[in-house]
């Protein structure tokens, strides 16, 4: 995608007042285009597969097909696409259902406006909108489950000694301003870094990351999570 090119954006709530008042927010943004309505779950994931948007704003609670299994379905048949959770509650059981389900990031209904279109332009980059408050519950949550059964096959040997602690910094929910002042590397190095591992361990995004660093067994249990800010 090109600067020049608009974010293609599928809106999937079973609420036609709540679709257009994301259609309204989203067409009045430069880069950000609206190319359907899903009033329900399977046809968001028929409409993904026909439309090829390159975000999906998804709501949990749908009819039909509820918005946890339609982001599966998503991720198996139009595996380019990424889906942003839309939510009422920051906690929602369905959000970090929908998280596991392959999900690349959750906002709530009553975000800002701000905060809607700077979330669908974050997924589309490949980094995770979510706050340092949810990512620190997401992680505590990984980290209660036990070991996957059978062990899971480990993506990270093509990984240089950098990049893998790149990759476990990213497990552990550190930014990339963290990083950079925890490996003593610029910015920018840093974000050349993550887009390398990412394609390397086959992870989406840095969501996709940390929930496959954590099944790995990777990260020392007693390491320090970055502060809840």
């Amino acid at each position: 995608m090109t600067d020049a090119t608009p974010i293609r954006v599928l809106i999937a709530d079973d609420q036609a007042l709540i679709r257009v008042g994301f259609r309204l927010v989203l067409e009045a943004e430069d880069d950000l285009v609206v190319v359907g309505e899903a009033g329900d779950g399977q046809e968001a994931a028929d409409l993904a597969v026909r439309l090829h948007p390159d975000v999906v704003l998804m709501d949990v609670r749908m009819p039909v097909l509820d918005g946890i299994a339609a982001t599966a379905l998503i991720g198996r048949l139009a595996p380019d696409t990424r889906v942003l959770v839309l939510t009422t509650f920051d906690l929602d059981e369905y959000a970090f259902g929908a998280l596991e389900a392959g999900a690349s990031g959750f906002l709530l209904k009553d975000a800002q406006r701000a905060e809607l279109t700077s979330a669908i332009r974050a997924v589309r980059r490949g980094d995770a909108p979510l706050s340092p408050r949810i990512t620190r519950v997401l992680l505590d949550r990984l980290a209660s489950q036990p070991p996957a059964q059978p062990a899971l096959p480990d993506p990270t040997g093509e990984l240089t000694e950098r990049e893998r602690e790149v990759f476990l910094a990213m497990g552990r929910g550190y930014t990339n301003s963290e990083i950079s002042q925890q490996l003593f590397l610029s910015e920018s190095t840093v974000k050349t870094h993550v887009g390398r591992v990412l394609a390397k361990v086959g992870a989406r995004d840095r969501i996709h990351a940390v929930i496959l660093a954590h099944r790995l067994r990777l990260l020392d249990d007693d390491e320090p999570m970055p502060p809840v800010r």
